[in-house]
C-alpha cells in the first residue's frame, strides 16, 4: 500500500519480501474528496452526512481507553508492542520530530488462517485490538 491517508490510498500486489509483482500497477482505492466550501471544520462532505455528536462520543470513549490502557501498562512496567508490525532500525524525519520505522510482519497471516481453520467448529473469538483485556484494566 501506498499514499498518504490524507491524500490517497493505492495498493499493489508485491512478494513476500514486499517488492511490486512485475506486470502490476498500482490501483487506487480511495481519494479524500474535496471539502465542501465555507467548511470551518475541513470535514468532507462524506462527513456531514453523518451523526457527529455521536461520533465525537465514540471517539472520545477510545481515547479515554487508549489512555486508560497507556497507564495500566505503565504501572506494570510494560512497553507497547505491536502484533502486527516489528520495529526496523530505520528513522525518518518528520516536521514532528523522528519517527521510527515499523515493517509488517506476517503474522496477522498466520492468525488469520488459524481464525479460518476454527470458524466451522468452534465460535471465532471476539475481536480485541487492546493489548489489555478488560480484567487488567479495571
Amino acid at each position: 500500500m501506498t499514499g498518504k491517508w490524507t491524500e490517497s490510498m493505492s495498493y499493489q500486489p508485491c512478494d513476500e519480501e514486499g517488492k511490486p509483482l512485475s506486470g502490476t500497477e498500482p490501483k487506487e482505492m480511495w481519494r479524500v474528496p474535496d471539502v465542501p466550501l465555507k467548511d470551518k471544520y475541513q470535514f468532507t462532505y462524506f462527513s456531514h452526512k453523518g451523526e457527529l455528536s455521536k461520533v465525537s462520543k465514540e471517539k472520545n470513549n477510545l481515547e479515554v481507553r487508549q489512555r486508560k490502557e497507556r497507564k495500566s501498562r505503565e504501572a506494570n512496567g510494560d512497553t507497547f508492542t505491536p502484533k502486527w508490525f516489528d520495529l526496523t532500525n530505520e528513522v525518518v524525519t518528520t516536521p514532528y520530530g523522528e519517527t521510527p520505522i515499523y515493517k509488517y510482519n506476517y503474522k496477522y497471516n498466520e492468525h488469520r488462517a488459524k481464525v479460518n481453520s476454527l470458524i466451522e467448529v468452534v465460535q471465532p473469538i471476539e475481536f480485541n485490538p487492546w493489548q489489555y483485556g478488560q480484567e487488567k484494566m479495571a
